[in-house]
């Protein structure tokens, strides 16, 4: 559902009523109609739904740096307001004309104020076009100065506080917290980078900023063909750029949407899946079930490896509330969807990680079980990407074996002192039937 659709009213076409209808020309009611489509538009920068902010605020407010206009002005961002300042001064110095240079980016940005405008939905703003403008730029200037000093070998204030860098680029990938991608390309293209000099694409120099806060163990990868394509198209901002680095190459959404049962980590083990992590570079969240005929392998279902910390919250989060109002693919929340049902307690969570698929940061598993949970609180699921998997996992629980059966080895025989301790059980019990029937018979 797009953020037009949720709020549908906002939008609505005003067609007076039929009897001036009737004396208007077709051609003009006909160009009224169009004017009201064109601004019918996907507005890809958005505050949070509030269903999904009351679940986590702190997953959507910015901590130390404020990007465009929606967190505009907290005192608790002001530290690097006069630093954006300084950085802006700094490139335009290094192209040789600084005014000229200055002169000329203002006046791109106005050029383009009316896009930048549309790419904000439903904002009142408050700022004039030329302090719109000029907040576009410094901070614009500010993320290119900031992915520029994470690559570069010489030691800046960025590089060595790795912490505070990491806390910037969580700002970056946050949804309020976007300028149009647009005007970064325009300022990386054509108005501060000598075009003289020899530099990667935006999205590669962005990559570096990504993988900071980047939660799989697996790094990003657009090496492949298929993936650098995909990840060159068209971005909204630096939030969908990340959202197409995790995209599925090549994939064929199932026709089924419902998913199946849902069965938990440790459920899935004690009838004797075998969890195990998973390379695998074209879907960095691909989940697999591999199923073997033969009673002496384990059906193994194969998960991405994953860092449970904060971070891991924040980028899931603010990707989720992305996919939840934007006409986009729901991959994320598919994943963190399969995530909270394999995870219903802290002992799945002990098991995951002791499956080496988990690697908590959170200090208790109850934490990371809760935090896993909470991430898919009022969150609807549109499509489910693990259909084929999840439906093969349900299949072989409840048909393959007898579920008491499989229970009851993986409990017992495949555990020595447990199998010792019910033979002896077993022997005792039988050893006092038999005296009871002797004593009662004599």
């Amino acid at each position: 559902m797009s953020n037009e659709e949720a709020n549908s009213s906002h939008h609505a076409i005003n067609i007076q009523e039929s009897s001036e209808v009737k004396t208007e020309p077709f051609e003009n009611l006909y160009d009224r109609i169009q004017k009201a489509k064109d601004d019918y538009k996907f507005a890809p920068i958005y505050v949070v739904p509030t269903r999904l902010r009351e679940v986590s605020p702190s997953s959507f407010t910015p901590r130390v740096v404020s990007i465009g206009p929606l967190h505009k002005g907290y005192k608790s961002l002001k530290s690097l307001e006069n630093k954006k300042v300084t950085i802006l001064t700094q490139l335009l110095h290094k192209t040789g004309s600084p005014k000229e240079t200055f002169q000329a980016c203002m006046q791109k940005m106005m050029d383009s104020i009316k896009r930048i405008k549309g790419y904000y939905f439903a904002i009142d703003f408050k700022h004039s076009d030329l302090n719109l403008a000029l907040m576009m730029l410094t901070d614009g200037c500010f993320i290119l100065e900031f992915i520029n000093s994470l690559s570069s070998e010489d030691e800046n204030e960025f590089s060595k506080n790795r912490l505070r860098s990491r806390n910037i680029a969580l700002d970056l990938v946050m949804l309020e917290n976007q300028i149009p991608y647009f005007v970064l390309l325009d300022i990386y293209n054509y108005l501060t980078v000598d075009k003289n000099l020899k530099r990667p694409a935006l999205h590669i120099m962005l990559k570096e900023l990504l993988d900071l806060i980047h939660p799989f163990e697996e790094p990003l990868e657009d090496d492949d063909e298929n993936v650098r394509d995909t990840i060159s198209t068209h971005h909204f901002h630096i939030l969908d750029l990340l959202h197409k680095f995790y995209q599925p190459i090549n994939f064929e959404l199932p026709a089924i949407k419902t998913p199946p049962t849902a069965h938990s980590a440790v459920e899935l083990i004690k009838v004797g899946v075998k969890i195990m992590p998973d390379k695998d570079s074209d879907w960095p969240m691909a989940m697999k079930f591999e199923y073997s005929k033969s009673s002496r392998n384990a059906n193994t279902l194969r998960m991405p490896v994953v860092r449970i910390d904060n971070f891991f919250e924040v980028v899931l989060r603010n990707l989720i509330a992305y996919e939840q109002y934007s006409p986009v693919e729901n991959y994320v929340t598919s994943y963190a969807m399969a995530m909270d049902m394999l995870v219903a307690t802290p002992a799945d969570i002990a098991k995951l990680g002791k499956s080496g698929v988990i690697i908590s940061h959170l200090g208790s598993n109850e934490k990371a079980a809760d935090m896993i949970s909470s991430i898919c609180k009022n969150v609807n699921l549109q499509d489910f990407y693990y259909m084929e998997p999840w439906k093969n996992i349900a299949q072989y629980h409840n048909k393959h074996w007898p579920r008491q059966f499989r229970v009851f080895k993986r409990t017992y025989i495949e555990a020595p002192f447990k199998a010792v301790a019910l033979i002896a059980a077993v022997t005792v019990f039988l050893i006092t039937v038999y005296q009871f029937f002797r004593v009662t018979l004599h």
